[in-house]
């Protein structure tokens, strides 16, 4: 490991004006590109007090052996130059974008004499026009083989245009009216460019020219009787209006835009674009990458569209690219994207209407695909057995856990606190031992003493359990001298002597039907099976508290850790070290799956019960008065607080409301205190209290 004192430039050395640098390594290969608009500041906070930095700079920066760099004259040539190093030295430490798919697109060779309609996919070509990608190849041929009715432009491959050339004879399509069969002359060379130009302009979305002239020939040929002609143009109007359907509007002003959408963690970043042309969705892609360097969603963004339009021109670039969040330099990004276009590109963030629905729906896909890609290896049973071998070898554990419990509390600024217990068995969720809690054992926000009643409440439960099936006394030594097996949980630590169960002997121990003791109707008693992990979300007060909870009731055969979501440690009892898992460890992946469904789980269940809380009114406790003449009474007044200021007389004009019910409904009021005003975080200002709909 390297000390960044040892090759830090002499203080004055570095330029003030814009340009890109690089980080090379002992053996001089370049491991960290970077532009600045002034490199003495920019370079100069690589060498500041390593504990300032962030890890993974951190670890640049110690792997790096020299710096140099490159002065441009300006923002938008440091962009460009940057984008090109990357793309020739590929850095280690550079974010890097790799198609989580190679996408089909449909190709227009018209850099031939007779242009030719195909599927393509890698590195596009000059003088080849492309629309998409699609999802599947199939999608594009469908597509091709309704046009083909209007625009029978070539489809062969070069062999069989030569063949067919040679022979006088054209293909099968040439014969059914699919193809112009310039092979055989039927159409000139221009006729046929002709063709295929339409045929990139009705792709490029403008489509409603064909149509009606299709439309207008149909009626004149029906007009001369031609009937035979203006049915032929009917089914070809109709094949247009399919291909059009394949991709529906989304957008009504037929904009051409790229959305951008990002969806991260603290190791990897999922990226969806949406290609819309036309007003309508012609293509999707998608990328994912690992977060080597310290970089945050306007980085990304930045680094997507570097590496998205770096080898395009003209239209490839839209004049529109909508993104979640907008590059450090907008300005310098969005002239270099005109640059490359040859006219203006706007790049903005979409606030309001079709876009903004638009790019819900594409960061909805970035979000998908960042769990898809993290979940693919839960689908494995060889990669979750590695996942679990890795686990218990970072924690030093006898045998791999292979039932993993994780806590999580939850909250809002100290009120409605609760907390989630989920489970994983053999590395997958198991939903249905999913369980929920209230803190009860004090109010207000601590999230050290919650994990501490949560832990304890749960396993308090756990020995009851143990005590009324026998396990309790067996493991103290009161073995049965004979008769069957217990039907209780395999404990975690050592197992007791006594006879040996007949039959198969499992391979990776009894599942958790096998294994829970259970009540008379055969259904399983709660938390009656003990993990071999326990997982709570936090760092070291929160995994002290569990620890502590599980000495205080003399439990030390279960282990404790905890995942800090900011750097992603690992946090054991005792040590004042993290454990640091390497980033793509599949033990990793697994703790934070584990981790994140039960912060999902808690934040599901407190959202629950604050809305509940919300949605509770005073005049639920007045007894005697049901839900509709509640609703009287509110749409009577207006609202609970113009209620709670009318009098009893007032109260008994509602229709069927008496006397006594109007002393009770009032009696409810009085005794409830107003509730303390709302005030919007956003703008300050103190909320009126309307709660008419509350009741």
């Amino acid at each position: 490991m390297a000390d960044p004192s040892s090759y830090r430039p002499k203080p004055g050395q570095i330029p003030d004006s814009p340009g890109v640098y690089k980080f090379r390594d002992e053996h001089r290969r370049v491991i960290y590109v970077g532009k600045a608009k002034n490199l003495r500041q920019r370079v100069a906070n690589y060498f500041q007090d390593l504990a300032n930095l962030h890890p993974r700079t951190r670890t640049m920066v110690t792997t790096a052996a020299s710096v140099e760099w490159t002065v441009v004259s300006t923002e938008v040539e440091a962009l460009q130059l940057e984008y090109s190093w990357i793309k020739e030295f590929d850095p280690r430490f550079n974010v890097k974008y790799r198609d989580d798919k190679s996408y089909p697109y449909l190709a227009v060779t018209l850099n031939e004499e007779f242009p030719r309609v195909q599927v393509m996919r890698g590195a596009k070509k000059k003088g080849v026009r492309y629309f998409g990608p699609y999802g599947h190849a199939w999608a594009i041929r469908e597509t091709v083989d309704l046009m083909l009715r209007v625009f029978p432009v070539r489809t062969c491959s070069a062999g069989v245009f030569k063949n067919a050339a040679r022979t006088g004879r054209p293909c099968l399509l040439g014969y059914i009216g699919k193809c112009s069969a310039p092979c055989v002359g039927r159409v000139t060379p221009e006729e046929h460019r002709d063709l295929a130009e339409d045929f990139c302009d009705f792709m490029a979305g403008r489509t409603g020219t064909y149509i009606r002239r299709l439309e207008k020939d149909m009626m004149q040929a029906a007009e001369e009787m031609e009937y035979e002609r203006a049915a032929r143009l009917r089914d070809d109007a109709e094949a247009l209006k399919r291909a059009m359907e394949k991709s529906a509007v989304v957008l009504a002003d037929a904009t051409d835009a790229d959305l951008i959408a990002v969806a991260e963690d603290e190791l990897e970043a999922a990226l969806q674009i949406f290609h819309v042309r036309g007003g309508r969705v012609r293509g999707q892609r998608g990328w994912v990458t690992d977060k080597v360097e310290a970089v945050d969603t306007s980085g990304l963004v930045e680094h997507a569209l570097q590496q998205l339009y770096g080898e395009e021109r003209g239209d490839a670039v839209p004049k529109e690219v909508l993104v979640p969040a907008l590059p450090e330099d907008t300005e310098a990004v969005s002239q270099w994207l005109a640059e490359r276009r040859g006219s203006q590109v706007s790049l903005r963030i979409p606030q309001r209407g079709d876009k903004k629905d638009l790019m819900a729906t594409v960061q909805r896909n970035a979000q998908q695909a960042l769990g898809l890609h993290k979940t693919k290896r839960a689908s494995d049973l060889t990669t979750r057995s590695r996942a679990l071998e890795e686990i218990a070898e970072a924690l030093g554990l006898d045998t791999a856990p292979l039932r993993i419990e994780c806590y999580d509390i939850s909250h809002l600024q100290g009120d409605d606190v609760v907390a989630s217990m989920v489970v994983f068995e053999d590395g997958l969720a198991r939903k249905s031992e999913y369980r929920r809690f209230q803190i009860k054992g004090f109010e207000g926000q601590d999230d050290v003493r919650s994990m501490h009643e949560v832990i304890g409440r749960r396993f308090k439960r756990y020995l009851q359990e143990k005590e009324r099936t026998g396990e309790w006394e067996e493991q103290a030594g009161d073995t049965p001298a004979d008769g069957p097996a217990a039907t209780g949980p395999v404990p975690a630590g050592p197992v007791p002597a006594g006879p040996a169960p007949t039959g198969p002997v499992p391979a990776v121990g009894p599942t958790a039907e096998d294994a829970e003791p259970r009540e008379d109707d055969g259904r399983p008693k709660r938390f009656a099976y003990p993990p071999q992990l326990v997982v709570v979300d936090g760092g070291q007060p929160q995994v002290a508290a569990a620890r502590r909870a599980l000495d205080e009731l003399g439990i030390d055969d279960i282990a404790v850790c905890g995942l800090a979501k900011r750097l992603e440690e690992v946090w054991l009892p005792d040590d004042d070290d993290p454990v640091v898992l390497p980033r793509s460890s599949e033990g990793l992946y697994l703790l934070q799956r584990v981790r994140d469904e039960a912060h999902r789980f808690a934040i599901t269940y407190q959202r629950a019960k604050r809305a509940k809380r919300i949605r509770t009114s005073p005049l639920d406790d007045v007894s005697g008065l049901g839900e509709t003449r509640k609703q009287a009474l509110i749409k009577h007044f207006g609202s609970v607080k113009k209620l709670r200021q009318a009098t009893i007389d007032e109260i008994c004009e509602v229709p069927g409301i008496g006397r006594r019910t109007a002393e009770s409904v009032a009696a409810a009021l009085a005794s409830t205190a107003p509730a303390a005003p709302a005030v919007n975080t956003a703008t300050g200002e103190i909320i009126e209290e309307d709660d008419g709909g509350s009741s």
